[in-house]
């Protein structure tokens, strides 16, 4: 992964070099911490449409589930695209990447997956690590980051990663 100061118009202070970059360590404390991702997709006839989806973050990868028959499944199968974006304004992460059906992930990682989906657990979501087994993955999605742009005290810290798969 590389990292580096992402371009910005004459005026908002990002510094010039590389002091104050974020480590993608901070980063991935507050995607795993997350309760709510934003996600962007955009809909056959271009439309853009957002949702919050509940997920968790493990092996550097979002999984979230829904059924397939919701906008935001369908315009990702049509178009894989998407923009991920935590709730902050203020401490901000935004990823592009790619989201997609995800292929049935395993004991191992089925087991991490709902461990991780414990952190809903109050709200009465607490799926098993065989829910995502058989054909289709139990409706089980997983979104790959290719580039994340992330700041907690702009303009100081503003750092854009480019990830291996985009270089």
């Amino acid at each position: 992964m590389r990292r580096d100061r992402p371009r910005m118009p004459d005026g908002y202070g990002v510094p010039e070099g590389t002091d104050g970059l974020l480590k993608w360590s901070q980063v991935e404390e507050r995607l795993v911490a997350a309760q709510q991702y934003w996600m962007a997709t955009t809909r056959p006839d271009g439309r853009p449409h957002v949702v919050p989806r509940w997920g968790v973050w493990v092996e550097n990868k979002l999984f979230y589930d829904g059924s397939p028959e919701t906008v935001h499944a369908r315009n990702s199968a049509a178009d894989g695209r998407c923009v991920l974006h935590l709730e902050s304004g203020w401490e901000v992460v935004i990823i592009e990447g790619e989201t997609r059906r995800a292929v049935p992930p395993g004991p191992d990682l089925g087991a991490r997956i709902s461990t991780a989906f414990g952190k809903y657990h109050e709200r009465g979501y607490a799926p098993e690590p065989d829910a995502w087994e058989g054909e289709g993955a139990g409706g089980l999605m997983v979104f790959q980051p290719h580039k994340a742009m992330a700041w907690f005290t702009f303009p100081e810290d503003v750092t854009r990663f480019t990830f291996e798969s985009e270089e």
